[in-house]
């Protein structure tokens, strides 16, 4: 009876102290010589191993490659021993030696702890959804994940726009209120009112206005096009929305409404970015507010740093790596935005769109990375003539900020990527008529492309001509697509995590292997059904909706897509920590067992998904 037992190692970590005395109870332990075979095809399984010490590599049935590896405190084949039958072969490749648990007790551990059974042979969605409930080091909820409605909901109040705004000051003293939903007259007959909001910060607009308040009717003053979040959703989306629309408070409605019109009867409150940040930190209502207070780039400098603090500080409380990337997103592109309304002049603002691309325009930024961005000018507009002059001085704050330049040239300081909305359309349909390889990686980094300041109808201008050029052009959409394998395998990297604990020393790029080929080959398909999102998990939504995409394997894509992202991340926040700069590697011996379960879960993810991509695509035909 193993008294040294491992029970801070995935899945066993859930275990109540009932629960690790069966397994004490029951565990044994077992020699293999080097080249012996644990399990295979034809076996009927018995036991659940657990390394102590030495590797063992799996193999497809027949196969001759190693498809994944154990080092010690690993767990396999969890799921053959459910199963009743072995789907592939285990062999010793060092001298190793395991604990055996009998299934009978396996089956008693499955049946008495929900969370056990998921991590020991669920798929990876099923395994983070377990996780998600998990308190401890794995602890992925936060206070982020909360709904909307448990921050604490501030009373609608609802006023007649014919009501003057003396009357609803009173209100706002006698409901102690800051804000009240106006009631405008129906857009149209038999449709319900249309409302607006007025707020204790209208009131100078309205005190401006030069009309007594006593006869000034509050519709005149207030705004409409509300903004509006459900009781249900997440307080961390609830924030993003806030920061992207640059408001202060949102409508919450009923999570059953459906539809865009904000209508009287939905309405459960109001919710303020006060409320929000007593429940998280301020940290994003401060650097919000800097940004937009900034007048000079000196004085903007300071917010970079900011987010990247802010990043640490939602990883390590637990915020999910998607919800970060959205507030990142969004904190960046009000970071960029104003910028360059301090550098260029109002009418070049006017007439052009600032654009971000790559995972930026993406929204699965995380931490600061090479610029990509680019201007696109109206038709028949005649720039500055300082024009090159003002996007160097664009491209340089961007620099000093902590965004280094991009050693491909994507910026606006290059002339490549600074021109008239027919330039570039000209520019892109030379991408697709011509392709090569540096020609098709332009075209997939402008796919991704997110305006960020000025007009966005130009960049919709030039995508519509992009996916007009492209999506009846099935043998370029297949050369675009096979750089979905343009890394696999790089350098034999599978071969080194899987060979043993000794072949892992070397730090694997996780974006090559892992994040490249699902956000490609997702590029991929979305160009070739002319969808116009841009984020990965948007992308793979609208190909679900439009049935061109199983939504099960969607969701696992998606999970995988995050997985690999928290792994960067987490890598990233430690080297700086360490005072390194961030290198974008991860060093497969200090990942934890859970880690290194979940990546051979979701490198099988990238797998079969670069089969797809093969496949419809046809790859084997180039």
């Amino acid at each position: 009876m193993p008294n040294a037992f491992n029970f801070a190692a995935s899945p066993f970590d859930c275990l109540d102290a009932q629960q690790r005395q069966w397994v004490q109870e029951a565990v044994d332990i077992a020699y293999f010589r080097e080249g012996e075979t644990l399990l295979e095809p034809g076996i009927a399984p018995t036991h659940l191993f657990v390394l102590i010490k030495g590797f063992v590599q799996q193999y497809e049935a027949g196969g001759t490659e190693a498809v994944a590896g154990f080092g010690p405190d690993d767990t396999f084949d969890g799921r053959s021993l459910v199963a009743g039958q072995v789907s592939g072969r285990f062999v010793a490749a060092e001298e190793s030696i395991a604990y055996q648990l009998p299934r009978e007790v396996v089956n008693r551990l499955i049946a008495a702890n929900a969370t056990f059974g998921a991590l020991l042979f669920s798929d990876l969605s099923n395994k983070l959804g377990a996780i998600a409930g998990r308190g401890g080091e794995h602890e992925m909820q936060s206070l982020a994940l909360a709904r909307v409605d448990a921050v604490g909901l501030r009373p609608p109040h609802f006023v007649d726009a014919a009501l003057d705004v003396l009357s609803v000051v009173r209100l706002f003293q006698a409901e102690r209120s800051t804000a009240v939903l106006v009631r405008d007259a129906p857009p149209a007959p038999g449709e319900p009112p249309r409302l607006g909001i007025f707020t204790a910060n209208a009131l100078q607009r309205a005190v401006l206005s030069g009309t007594p308040l006593e006869r000034l009717p509050v519709g005149e003053v207030a705004s409409y096009g509300l903004r509006a979040v459900k009781a249900g959703d997440p307080v961390g989306d609830a924030l993003t929305t806030m920061v992207r629309h640059r408001i202060h408070r949102a409508v919450v409605l009923r999570d059953e409404h459906a539809g865009p019109q904000v209508e009287e009867g939905a309405v459960l409150g109001l919710v303020e970015a006060l409320d929000l940040f007593s429940f998280l930190s301020n940290h994003s209502y401060l650097i919000n507010r800097r940004i937009g207070e900034a007048q000079t780039l000196e004085e903007l400098a300071p917010a970079s740093a900011h987010i990247v603090r802010l990043v640490g500080l939602l990883h390590r409380g637990g915020t999910r790596v998607g919800q970060i990337a959205a507030l990142v997103q969004a904190l960046n592109a009000r970071l960029f935005e104003r910028a360059w309304q301090l550098i260029a002049p109002p009418e070049l603002l006017a007439r052009s769109c600032l654009i971000v691309m790559g995972s930026e325009g993406r929204g699965e930024q995380l931490l600061r990375t090479d610029q990509d961005n680019g201007l696109i000018l109206a038709d028949g507009y005649a720039p500055p003539d300082d024009l090159p002059a003002l996007c160097d001085r664009f491209s340089q704050a961007l620099a000093d900020f902590g965004y280094p330049p991009c050693p491909g040239g994507i910026m606006l300081s290059r002339p490549a990527w600074r021109g008239s909305v027919s330039a570039f359309a000209e520019r892109a349909s030379d991408w697709l008529l011509r392709p090569d390889a540096d020609k098709l990686m332009a075209l997939a980094i402008f796919l991704d492309a997110h305006p960020v300041a000025g007009d966005p109808a130009l960049l919709a201008a030039v995508r519509e001509r992009v996916f007009r050029f492209a999506i009846d052009n099935e043998a370029m959409l297949s050369r675009f697509a096979a750089a979905v394998d343009a890394f696999a395998d790089e350098g034999g990297w599978l071969q080194r995590l899987f060979g043993g604990a000794a072949a892992q020393e070397a730090a694997f790029d996780v974006k090559k292997q892992g994040i490249f080929p699902l956000v490609h080959g997702v590029r991929a398909l979305a160009l070739r059904a002319g969808l116009a999102e841009t984020g990965t998990a948007a992308r793979l939504e609208a190909l679900a909706a439009a049935g061109l995409f199983e939504r099960a394997f969607a969701t696992d894509v998606i999970e995988s897509l995050h997985f690999f992202m928290a792994l960067r991340l987490k890598a990233g926040l430690a080297e700086l920590d360490a005072g390194r700069p961030v290198s974008g590697k991860v060093d497969a011996t200090r990942l934890t067992s859970l880690e290194r379960d979940l990546l051979k879960d979701t490198l099988d993810i990238v797998k079969r998904f670069r089969r797809l991509i093969q496949s419809r695509f046809h790859l084997d035909q180039l």
